[in-house]
């Protein structure tokens, strides 16, 4: 009876576990159909800057209202910051065909260019839209020309899509984020 017992509370707080545990929500890389000329053979990404809500696992919406709301039950499925960071250099490497890592850099010789990007913001909507803003920055090594420029950008998704169509929006957002700083900040 005590086996039967024992057996019936596991059963019981595995099911507990598996009905309170959050879903996460990777961002797989949306194809890249562009490729884009830079002036650097290789780039490191910095860490990002990230707003707090941003930041944090829960994936955070903006009310019509403005306020942010966000869920312990629905995350993201890494760091943001981290992700980020690593979904810009993988896009920027994809989009240039050029040598970009995020810090820290894996190369013995360093790289020719640093990018850093600070977000302003970075949230989706209730009406369908995810937006950034911010401003990136680019080091030169060797005294080249140093930049820095302001991003706005935005991209539309069907909230009814739930999660899946969110995080497929970040996606392509981070994507355009890439190229718009291919075109104006590394050329």
């Amino acid at each position: 009876m005590t086996l039967t017992f024992r057996a019936v509370i596991s059963a019981l707080v595995l099911a507990l576990a598996a009905c309170g545990s959050p879903e996460r929500y990777a961002v797989s890389p949306p194809a890249v159909t562009e490729k884009v000329r830079i002036s650097f053979a290789s780039v490191e990404v910095r860490d990002v800057s990230l707003p707090s809500y941003a930041a944090a696992d829960e994936i955070a919406i903006r009310q019509e209202n403005g306020t942010l709301t966000t869920s312990s039950d629905v995350l993201w499925a890494d760091a943001p910051e981290r992700a980020i960071a690593l979904e810009l250099s993988q896009n920027l490497s994809r989009l240039t065909e050029r040598r970009v890592a995020s810090e820290p850099w894996p190369f013995e010789e360093f790289a020719a260019a640093r990018l850093e990007i600070r977000f302003a913001d970075l949230v989706a909507t209730t009406t369908g839209e995810f937006r950034t803003s911010g401003q990136y920055f680019v080091s030169v090594r060797d005294g080249g020309r140093e930049r820095s420029g302001l991003f706005d950008l935005s991209v539309s998704f069907d909230p009814k899509g739930g999660p899946n169509a969110l995080a497929a929006a970040r996606g392509q957002l981070i994507l355009d984020l890439a190229a718009f700083v291919a075109k104006n900040g590394l050329r």
